[in-house]
């Protein structure tokens, strides 16, 4: 029988300083993959480097999925370094919360690129490396945002939409290759970006409500769900979504 484990792969993780990334970096590596992981600020690479250098084989690299230099310096990491690509999660991701008719096309168009459109040149050109994993596997993170309108402004679910749509394409193109696609949804996670969610009692209790679990979910779970996905034991999964939403999907009307 296969191990629960993820000794002998290597692993890259976009955003992976941040909560819920971090919390995926830090359980990759103690199922054994080797790490590498992204981020947009030197300071945070050096930092999470530090203190997670104990724990096996991690390594960062700065980079801004919205910028086309950034995305091949990745590339050029595999290519010379690396060579091979087991696993590949894609966190990182920015927000701006605004009504429609009050964005910028700088802003919309910056929310699209670093959600969207950079991940989708980054998975393409890693696709090489990918395949000659044999058996590789790459998770997007989306969010229920991306299936169901949450508020969170019509950018931003418009490109985790896309980014469920991506899984699903590229999961049907790529089983021969032996890459699965697979995505991964959270609903609210304990993170410092709705730090001013959990201290305001009125929208903290309709998100509450709306969540037969009746609370919110915290970093581990999510990297719990997106390990699974990336071991040999979801083998036969791919173009699926997996919500992880405490049921909020499942009901219409949930309130208490």
């Amino acid at each position: 029988m296969k191990e629960w484990n993820l000794k002998g792969k290597k692993a890259l993780v976009t955003g992976g300083t941040k909560v819920i990334g971090l919390a995926i970096v830090e359980q990759f590596l103690e199922l054994g993959a080797e790490v590498l992981f992204t981020s947009r600020n030197q300071t945070n690479i050096d930092r999470i480097t530090e203190d997670l250098g104990g724990r096996g084989f991690i390594s960062g690299q700065r980079a801004d999925m919205s910028i086309h230099e950034d995305r091949l310096s990745i590339l050029h990491t595999f290519k010379n370094e690396w060579g091979q690509l087991d696993i590949l999660v894609k966190k990182a991701g920015i927000n701006i919360r605004k009504s429609a008719t009050n964005y910028t096309e700088v802003e919309y168009l910056k929310v699209l690129q670093v959600n969207l459109i950079g991940l989708f040149d980054l998975t393409r050109n890693l696709f090489p490396y990918l395949e000659k994993a044999k058996s590789s596997t790459v998770v997007n993170i989306a969010s229920v945002a991306g299936t169901v309108d949450v508020n969170s402004g019509a950018p931003y679910g418009m490109a985790k939409g896309g980014l469920l749509q991506m899984t699903r394409s590229l999961a049907v193109e790529w089983a021969r290759a032996g890459v699965r696609v697979n995505s991964v949804s959270p609903w609210y996670t304990k993170t410092p970006l709705i730090e001013p969610v959990l201290t305001n009692d009125e929208k903290m209790q309709k998100i509450i409500n709306r969540t037969p679990m009746r609370r919110i979910a915290e970093p581990h779970e999510m990297a719990s769900v997106v390990s699974f996905l990336a071991m040999d034991h979801s083998s036969y999964m791919t173009g699926q979504n997996v919500n992880v939403d405490g049921g909020m999907l499942a009901t219409g009307l949930y309130s208490e």
